[in-house]
């Protein structure tokens, strides 16, 4: 991963994935307009988190297992539809922001990581980049270099969104807007993931 006609792609990569609409950055904005961006950071840091260690365990081996046992990997791509399934239903749901009320707990650390396993662009960024930019020459190494670069590249592509998110705040409270701006983040989600679910579903 040190030689630049390497490394420049994959970095080029790596902030465009992550920065584009998808799951992740449907829930943080969806998060940065409930609760603000302070309260968003730790989904912000756990998405990070998810990201490196899902390309990790991925380039180490998991992607090799799941080719050998694809029907596996489309059990966990369908749970990981029905999880966003209920996501999108409880953003359609959530009504206007209370700028008066304490807003309800946001998801954390522990929930932006574990949510990467069954988010199906989380999956087709991890193969893609295994697939496509890690030498095989001190393999284990440049996984985790590359893990690492993509979890920093993960922090602003993905943190721009929950300021977008809470730069809406005072506008959402607002019922018809707010009810407008829940159903359609709730359709972005689902939106999101149909390319990478239709590559998985196809491959």
């Amino acid at each position: 991963m040190t030689d630049l006609s390497v490394l420049l792609p994959f970095l080029l990569f790596g902030l465009i994935m992550t920065a584009t609409p998808g799951p992740n950055n449907a829930l943080v904005l969806a998060s940065g307009a409930q609760v603000g961006v302070r309260r968003t950071l730790p989904l912000i840091l756990g998405i990070a988190l998810g990201v490196g260690l899902q390309l990790v365990v991925i380039g180490l081996g998991l992607g090799a297992f799941f080719l050998a046992l694809p029907e596996l990997h489309l059990l966990v791509s369908a749970l990981g539809l029905g999880y966003l399934l209920l996501l999108a239903w409880r953003i359609a749901r959530s009504g206007p922001i209370r700028l008066d009320a304490e807003p309800a707990a946001p998801l954390g650390l522990l929930a932006g990581a574990a949510f990467q396993w069954i988010n199906p662009k989380a999956w087709t960024v991890s193969i893609s980049a295994a697939a496509a930019y890690i030498p095989v020459e001190h393999h284990a190494a440049n996984v985790i270099l590359a893990a690492l670069l993509l979890a920093m590249l993960s922090l602003p592509g993905v943190g721009v969104w929950a300021l977008v998110g809470s730069a809406l705040r005072g506008w959402l409270a607002d019922a018809r807007r707010a009810r407008r701006f829940n159903l359609g983040m709730a359709a972005a989600l689902l939106v999101s993931t149909l390319p990478p679910l239709y590559q998985l579903f196809a491959a």
